[in-house]
């Protein structure tokens, strides 16, 4: 299976990064990919006053992907949207994965809000305005086992830990917008230890770059293989990035290494 994650620089236009995504799954299509993965709020990375009303999944957001994952015949985890919440102050930050046929194959929504407070650098309370998600989710993709997650879940190893071995998960996906002063540090360490505790395919698609009002996230998209060696990772550029996923080569790091059939706890 051959999966590409797809860098984009997303920013209060919806229209052009809609354009934006459009292209890059083109990209990820002629680069024979099965599966393309967008990074999270694809749509709209910009101020707060003019974001987009929150959508249905089958709104223009989930119609929009569905339409390209019809078009192209091929599998696209589309980012993130604000789907409509609970309530009038709260959305749900939410993942979609289509199939071929453009069909909703899974929703995930996000469980671990983005509530960070770090004097001069970052203040951001996504529980603000978004509600979490109650529900892990493991999806089977053409006889592959995926998990899904969304950028801040990573630092939250029982949710990766709960995909692997309830949900039977194979390769863990991380739609994200990691922020350039953590992601720098943290990124690719927490992608790899997701990845080797877990004995999973770990694809990970990122926002690149500045985005209003005042917000710079990472970018660095990758893939990392179950023994946390990273086989694909985009340049600091918008742009698709393509990795084949060897499932014998998952199969005999799990044989050979067992740590998920030993576990106590």
């Amino acid at each position: 299976m051959r999966v590409a994650v797809c860098q984009i620089n997303s920013r209060a236009d919806r229209a052009a990064n809609l354009k934006a995504a459009s292209e890059l799954l083109e990209r990820a299509k002629a680069g024979g990919a099965d599966l393309a993965v967008l990074p999270e709020y694809t749509d709209y990375l910009g101020p707060a006053s003019t974001q987009p009303e929150p959508e249905v999944l089958d709104g223009y957001y989930g119609s929009f992907f569905a339409a390209e994952a019809e078009r192209l015949n091929m599998w696209v985890l589309a980012g993130s949207f604000h789907e409509t919440g609970p309530d009038a102050a709260h959305t749900f930050n939410t993942s979609l994965l289509l199939d071929r046929s453009g069909a909703v194959a899974a929703a995930y929504r996000k469980i671990h809000l983005y509530d960070v407070e770090i004097p001069g650098r970052v203040s951001y309370q996504e529980s603000a305005t978004v509600a979490p998600g109650t529900q892990s989710v493991a999806v089977d993709v053409e006889g592959v086992r995926f998990g899904l997650t969304i950028c801040y879940d990573l630092r939250f190893p029982e949710l990766y830990r709960r995909l692997a071995v309830d949900g039977g998960a194979q390769v863990l996906l991380v739609p994200a917008a990691f922020m350039l002063h953590t992601g720098r540090d943290h990124w690719e360490v927490l992608l790899r230890a997701r990845a080797i505790e877990n004995q999973c395919y770990v694809v990970a698609a990122a926002q690149i770059g500045d985005h209003d009002p005042g917000r710079t996230c990472f970018g660095r998209s990758m893939v990392v293989d179950p023994w946390g060696t990273v086989i694909t990772q985009a340049p600091d550029e918008v742009g698709v990035s393509f990795a084949d996923l060897d499932l014998e080569r998952l199969a005999r790091i799990r044989s050979e290494l067992p740590s998920l059939a030993n576990r106590r706890l």
